[in-house]
C-alpha cells in the first residue's frame, strides 16, 4: 500500500445503490478510498456475482476488505463447530478474492474453559489448515485474526502479532476501540496508541505498518468489555490522538470506519489524518 486509505465498513448510509456493486460508486462519490464487504450475517454474495463488483472497485478506484460471519470459534472442542468456522472463513476468502478484495479479517475465537496457550494452539492449527487450502486454490488475500473488544475473547494485540508470525499470509486486523474496551478504557492516548505500533514494528518489522488493517469506531464498554459502537464523537475513544500516531508511524494500508454513521466517521478520520 501506498498509504492509508479510509472507507467504511458496508455500504455507506447515503447509498443511491441497492447492490454492493452500485454502492461502491457511492463510496467513491463521498470521496472515500476503501469499503469493507460486510459478510457478518452470511455470505451474501454469489459467485456469479462477484466478477460485477470486483469491475465496480477497479472503476471506482476502491480497494475492498471483507468481514467474514460473527459465528467463528476457531477454539471449539466440537468438530462439527470448527468445521463450520473453518468454512466460514474459506468461504469469506474465496468470495472476497472474486471480488478483488485484497484482506479478509475475523474474530478467531473464545478461551472458554482452555488456558491461553492451549487457545492459541488451536486456533494456530486451524488457520494453519486455512492457510494451506488457500495456497491450494491459490488465493492470496491476506488473512487477518481481529484483535477482539472482550476478555473472554482471544485476540489480545500480543496473541494477534504471535500468530501474525507464523504464516506468510496472515497479518493483524487492528481494531483500536476493540483493544480500549477490552482494557477496560486504556489504550486510549497517543503514548499508548503508538506502543501498539512500535509492538507491530518490533514483530513484524517495518512491512507490519505499511501492510495494515484496522477498524475504529466510538465504543461503549463496561468492566467486561465491549457493549456497542457508538459514533465517534459520542464516544470517550481518542480518535484524534490515533490519527496522529497513525500519521507519525507513516502507517500504511486501510482503515475500515465501524461506527453506526459509517461514511460521517470515516470522513471525520480521513479529515483528521490529513490534518494531523
Amino acid at each position: 500500500m501506498e498509504r492509508l486509505f479510509f472507507g467504511t465498513a458496508g455500504i455507506p448510509l447515503s447509498a443511491k445503490g441497492s447492490t454492493t456493486a452500485e454502492s461502491i460508486a457511492d463510496v467513491r462519490k463521498l470521496n472515500l478510498d476503501a469499503m469493507e464487504l460486510e459478510f457478518v450475517r452470511s455470505v451474501h454474495i454469489s459467485e456469479d456475482k462477484a466478477p460485477e463488483v470486483k469491475r465496480s472497485a477497479e472503476k471506482n478506484n476502491v480497494i475492498l476488505t471483507c468481514h467474514a460471519p460473527y459465528f467463528i470459534n476457531l477454539n471449539s472442542l466440537e468438530k462439527a463447530k470448527l468445521k463450520a468456522s473453518i468454512y466460514r472463513i474459506l468461504n469469506s476468502a474465496k468470495i472476497a478474492n472474486l471480488c478483488g478484495a485484497w484482506s479478509v479479517c475475523f474474530h478467531p475465537g473464545f478461551y472458554q474453559k482452555s488456558t491461553k496457550e492451549d487457545t492459541f494452539k488451536r486456533i494456530k492449527n486451524a488457520i494453519k489448515e486455512i492457510c494451506q487450502k488457500l495456497k491450494n486454490e491459490k488465493n492470496t488475500i491476506w488473512i487477518r485474526p481481529e484483535t477482539t473488544g472482550k476478555e473472554t475473547q482471544f485476540g489480545n494485540v500480543d496473541e494477534i502479532l504471535a500468530l501474525s508470525q507464523e504464516f506468510g499470509n496472515v497479518m493483524p486486523c487492528v481494531d483500536f476501540a476493540h483493544f480500549h474496551a477490552r482494557t477496560n478504557g486504556k489504550y486510549n492516548s497517543y503514548r499508548e496508541f503508538c506502543s501498539i505500533l512500535e509492538s507491530i514494528e518490533k514483530t513484524l518489522g517495518k512491512k507490519g505498518l505499511e501492510n495494515m488493517h484496522i477498524h475504529f469506531t466510538g465504543i461503549e464498554y463496561t468492566a467486561k468489555g465491549e457493549r456497542n459502537h457508538l459514533n465517534l464523537n459520542e464516544s470517550d475513544f481518542n480518535y484524534k490522538e490515533l490519527a496522529k500516531a497513525l500519521k507519525d508511524f507513516k502507517v500504511k494500508g486501510v482503515a475500515i470506519s465501524e461506527s453506526p454513521n459509517i461514511e460521517t466517521d470515516a470522513l471525520l478520520m480521513q479529515k483528521i489524518y490529513n490534518e494531523a
